[in-house]
């Protein structure tokens, strides 16, 4: 049964991972707040799309925020940990994500839930939304609001709002972005209009039926080799052989997750249906999606012998058509609003010299804008070959990691409606920078955002466009459990002792982002899954570490802790030592945290 209200603070639709985000907070702040999802699941691709191995945001500095608060409960929640695969630094199952944000809707007496909903109608009066109509519980209804919220994954709101919106590609010549192509490209070639948007995966699981897989000769198993796949997934196995291209997404209990970008399950043809509004054309291209997802799952368990079978990870009240589907499609890219400011490919770049930190979004008066950091390397998902994108990766702590950068504020605002503002992947993005933007950990901030700028807005008694950024940003740093950074500062820690103040310094001068705070420590906390460690650890001739234990195994060496990828910034030599840390055999690389003792 349906809860009978009328009016509420702040409206929020859709079920995406900003969109949860941005209730929770806005409910946190001390609005009424309505989420309205489309599913039984919350979460989005954290959850509902089962995109369970996290990119980007990696580092402890930009673990802040509600992605940070998630990560620490996702590694309570599973007894195994989070060291499972090599594409992320982190694995967790579905499930417990989804129990996670439910708990935490739950915990809000603020906040009301509605699932399994459907947007019919958005209300303006001028330069303001004043109501959403909608069908939920099989009963039309209709909620007035202050401020509406965009949290879904393709922008689903946008069109009903009459919100100005881009959808696909723009060319070179409108920003002057390195890696767009030429509008004479984007004119003349079939495929931009085949494929306008980044490619979507219907996430499907497997089960692994062991840790490793065997050689088998007699089935022409090599667990390193490429094996004779079907068409179209013949090349699958190229890159990375069949045993690695099957952990990339390893989680806990061995569960896989199927979402390979290289000649796998990403789904490239007609994608226009997803916004054709024709509810008969999105089930046509959904059950292609799954369809296809469901063939390379196929062709991998033949090709492994078995070692892969289907794993069940989504319960009946998911919603999924089967144990095995995701609830939902990975969307990496919808409609995008167009806002009062615009992230472009510059916006996301290393400069030529100096920190290595993208450009801070000052306006003119100099004051930081910022209200959420990413640092993810820019990844754009098409068919045939890598589209070539300008580099932003820096090695750091013995990996590769993205040049860190800023959302501004006013790419979460409409630039034409007051009160609208975007939580998820639609906010104000170019296509391009949209490949670096779109990531969970991002987005469970950029949500975070939205939702503490449309309470602070009700308290006040403004729309959101009026909202001093400063004021915003004060309650992020300052927000009693989950605190955000919008700085972002390389050698702090979200468990830094300063971390609020350091944040609050950048606010105060932008200009000295860049300081040396090398010298300030802080102890950093445990981990229920870590070891120590005794052996040699030695720097290799490609700029990375191994440490060699006293039993003779061999382990690349990776960090996440500024304070321990200074400590292997400075190492000349060989030497004995005693390390605390995590070992990921499918990585593999053990990731250190600090020396014992």
């Amino acid at each position: 049964m349906t809860t009978a209200i009328d009016a509420v603070d702040v409206l929020v639709w859709g079920g995406g991972t900003g969109g949860v985000a941005a209730a929770i907070q806005a409910a946190r702040g001390g609005a009424t707040t309505l989420l309205l999802t489309p599913g039984n699941w919350l979460g989005g691709m954290v959850s509902a799309a089962g995109v369970c191995c996290p990119d980007g945001n990696e580092l402890t500095p930009w673990q802040t925020g509600l992605w940070g608060a998630f990560l620490r409960e996702l590694e309570r929640q599973e007894s195994e940990g989070l060291d499972h695969n090599w594409v992320s630094c982190f694995g967790y199952r579905p499930s417990t994500a989804e129990a996670i944000l439910q708990d935490w809707v739950k915990a809000e007496p603020k906040l009301l839930w509605w699932p399994r909903c459907s947007l019919l109608e958005v209300e303006r009066q001028g330069s303001l939304i004043t109501a959403v109509r909608l069908e939920s519980g099989g009963e039309q209804r209709r909620v007035r609001c202050q401020v509406v919220i965009d949290g879904s994954d393709r922008g689903d709101l946008l069109p009903l709002a009459q919100a100005p919106f881009r959808l696909g590609w723009e060319p070179q010549e409108q920003w002057g972005e390195p890696s767009a192509p030429s509008q004479q490209r984007l004119e003349s070639e079939a495929f931009f209009r085949e494929q306008p948007l980044q490619s979507p995966t219907w996430v499907v699981m497997g089960q692994l039926q062991s840790d490793r897989l065997a050689a088998d000769p007699s089935k022409g198993i090599d667990p390193a080799g490429k094996p004779r796949l079907p068409q179209p997934f013949e090349q699958a196995c190229e890159a990375f052989g069949l045993e690695r291209t099957l952990t990339y997404g390893r989680l806990p209990g061995g569960l896989v997750m199927l979402n390979w970008p290289l000649h796998g399950n990403d789904w490239h043809g007609g994608l226009e249906r997803a916004f054709s509004g024709t509810p008969n054309q999105e089930s046509d291209l959904y059950g292609e999606m799954q369809a296809h997802s469901l063939r390379f799952a196929e062709a991998m368990q033949e090709a492994s012998g078995g070692w892969l079978q289907l794993g069940e990870a989504f319960p009946t009240e998911a919603g999924s058509p089967a144990p095995w589907l995701a609830a939902m499609p990975y969307w990496r890219e919808g409609r995008r609003l167009i806002g009062r400011q615009t992230v472009i490919e510059q916006d996301l770049l290393p400069p030529a010299t100096g920190a290595p930190v993208a450009a801070l979004p000052l306006n003119e008066a100099g004051e930081l804008q910022s209200i959420a950091v990413g640092n993810y390397a820019n990844d754009h998902h098409y068919p045939g070959p890598d589209w070539p994108l300008a580099p932003k990766s820096i090695r750091w702590g013995g990996r590769w990691t993205g040049t860190p950068f800023c959302i501004p504020y006013g790419a979460l605002m409409s630039e034409a409606i007051d009160n609208l503002l975007a939580a998820d992947k639609a906010f104000s993005t170019s296509h391009m920078a949209n490949g670096a933007t779109r990531l969970q950990p991002l987005i469970l901030n950029v949500g975070q955002a939205a939702g503490a700028a449309a309470a602070l807005a009700v308290r006040v008694g403004v729309p959101p466009t009026q909202l001093p950024v400063r004021e915003l940003q004060n309650a992020l740093i300052a927000d009693p459990l989950a605190p955000s950074a919008v700085a972002p500062l390389w050698d702090t820690p979200w468990h830094h002792p300063q971390w609020r103040e350091r944040q609050e310094a950048v606010l105060a001068n932008p200009h000295g982002l860049a300081a040396d705070r090398s010298a300030t420590q802080d102890p950093i906390p445990a981990s229920r899954h870590e070891q120590l460690w005794s052996g040699t650890i030695q720097v290799e001739a490609s700029g990375g570490f191994s440490f060699t234990t006293s039993n003779g195994d061999v382990w690349p060496v990776i960090t996440l802790e500024p304070s321990m990828h200074r400590w292997l910034s400075q190492l000349e030599s060989s030497r004995s030592v005693e390390l605390i840390g995590n070992v990921n055999p499918w990585g593999p690389w053990l990731r250190i945290s600090r020396l014992a003792g």
